[in-house]
């Protein structure tokens, strides 16, 4: 019986700047966690230009392979000797995405400049994978320096819960300060605002010396503004309401968070989680 490998730490590129920035952060994260790195590329074959008009079959695959191996020597000249390898495959960049996520450690994607849309393009393979990956997915947010701490917010949530324990586990890993964070809408609900930080970290002993900041106002723009001093932030995709796949503040999170954002949906490598097919763009908003 074959006896499955390490979990890898898989980066997809599509030939932008944003890609090549995934790949430098997923060396990063490949080395930090001691895994190797598959930097990964999904080619569609083209379609006719014109019915005049045979598609040109080989250069497009020349380009996808050039695409591989820039991002792969991109994440070698990163972080030298890093473990890496460069996949070209043939499908939908989302349906393999999501299938790489059963068995990766980590997803790491770039940002493809969301902030710059007016909208959150539902149907984008970014918010597509960071909605349904069984894996944590990492956005990366171009040359930025790592720098502060690691920050995570609460909201009483699974999902934000099952964020507060892979922050203890990255601020171990890392050696660094954990701050987690909870936002509540008026100043009368400080007092259930504390209640709510001190229940979400008893239940991680190991963030019981973490810092704890109450913030008052609108979350979503509470925490871009937070995320300006942090090294990344680590958050659940859901909010309480639980009615769509990516709540409203994971939203804003996605488009306009200032350091690299990792999403904490699904179960890490090797665990368990219920089978997801790709919703349609409607079913990720709320």
């Amino acid at each position: 019986m074959r006896m499955p490998g390490p979990a890898p730490v898989v980066v997809g590129v599509n030939g932008t700047s944003s890609g090549l920035a995934a790949a430098r952060l997923g060396a990063r994260e490949a080395v930090a966690r001691g895994q190797p790195l598959r930097i990964l590329h999904v080619f569609a074959w083209p379609g006719r230009p014109s019915s005049d008009d045979a598609p040109d079959w080989a250069t497009a695959r020349r380009e996808a392979a050039r695409i591989v191996a820039e991002a792969v020597a991109t994440a070698g000249r990163t972080v030298p000797g890093v473990q890496v390898e460069g996949l070209l495959v043939d499908g939908l960049p989302v349906r393999e995405l999501l299938r790489q996520s059963r068995t990766a450690e980590l997803i790491v994607l770039g940002d493809d400049d969301l902030a710059l849309s007016p909208r959150l393009p539902a149907d984008s393979v970014l918010v597509q994978t960071v909605s349904r990956a069984r894996c944590p997915v990492v956005v990366s947010r171009g040359n930025r320096p790592p720098a502060g701490p690691l920050l995570t917010a609460v909201d009483g949530s699974p999902s934000s819960l099952l964020a507060l324990r892979m922050a203890a586990a990255e601020g171990r890993r890392r050696s660094i300060a954990v701050e987690v964070a909870h936002v509540v809408g008026h100043d009368d609900e400080r007092e259930a605002g504390r209640r709510l930080l001190e229940s979400a970290l008893a239940g991680v002993p190991e963030l019981s010396g973490a810092r704890t900041r109450l913030l008052v106002g609108d979350a979503a723009p509470i925490l871009v503004h937070a995320s300006h001093r942090a090294r990344m932030m680590i958050v659940g995709p859901r909010g309480t309401s639980g009615g769509s796949l990516l709540g409203e503040v994971a939203q804003q999170l996605l488009r306009r968070c200032a350091c690299p954002t990792v999403f904490v949906h699904g179960t890490s490598a090797g665990e368990s989680s219920p089978a997801g097919t790709v919703p349609s763009a409607g079913a990720l908003m709320s």
